[in-house]
């Protein structure tokens, strides 16, 4: 689903990235820096970002290329689901959630998420999908390749509130949904989340 640049030059820094970090030879570590200058400029003239801007991105990443981790918590009540409405997009809902942080588990970072973004304490009950970002319509692409987990969570406390990085948290019946933050949810997911709910014996969803 994503331009084949995008794809090519993703793989073009992964290599530079895993060379940079594995390459004895001095004339070899050049060769890689040349690869991340060649995949920043792929996808930045492609994208219409500065390839100098990628490029410094680029190289902040260091060790062996791996995927990046989101996390998302699907929290169900009287049928409806909860969603958080994100200031960073323009006011656009998606479930609440947000990039995996180092040192905690992924249980926990749903946790600390829902709990962040929309006031309420949570139990994750389950996985229900595990999702690779390039493989669904998100819009914008990202030049780092990115896991989407999904967790059906149960609400323990708390008092639905938005947090710092969200304007108002609400739920929501399946078929009438509010405008989603495309870059983080899309509709079919969300819907693939009730179909969890109501199969708690469904297996784990993954591409």
């Amino acid at each position: 689903m994503e331009p084949k640049w995008l794809v090519w030059g993703r793989e073009i820094q992964a290599i530079a990235q895993i060379g940079l970090a594995y390459a004895k030879d001095a004339h070899d570590h050049q060769r890689y820096e040349r690869l991340r200058q060649l995949a920043a400029r792929m996808i930045g003239e492609s994208a219409g970002i500065e390839p100098e801007f990628l490029d410094r991105l680029f190289s902040e990443q260091i060790g062996y290329a791996t995927p990046k981790v989101d996390v998302r918590g699907a929290v169900f009540k009287n049928g409806q689901i909860l969603l958080v409405q994100e200031r960073a997009d323009a006011g656009r809902w998606a479930l609440p959630g947000g990039w995996a942080d180092v040192n905690q588990s992924p249980r926990e970072c749903v946790i600390a998420e829902v709990l962040d973004e929309a006031g309420l304490e949570v139990v994750p009950r389950k996985l229900a999908a595990v999702y690779d970002r390039a493989r669904h319509p998100h819009v914008p692409p990202y030049a780092f390749h990115i896991y989407k987990m999904f967790f059906i969570c149960e609400i323990v406390g708390g008092t639905t509130a938005p947090g710092a990085e969200t304007e108002s948290a609400a739920f929501f019946d399946p078929d009438k949904l509010p405008p989603l933050s495309v870059d983080r949810v899309l509709d079919y997911q969300i819907e693939r989340m009730f179909t969890h709910l109501r199969s708690p014996d469904l297996p784990t969803d993954y591409d």
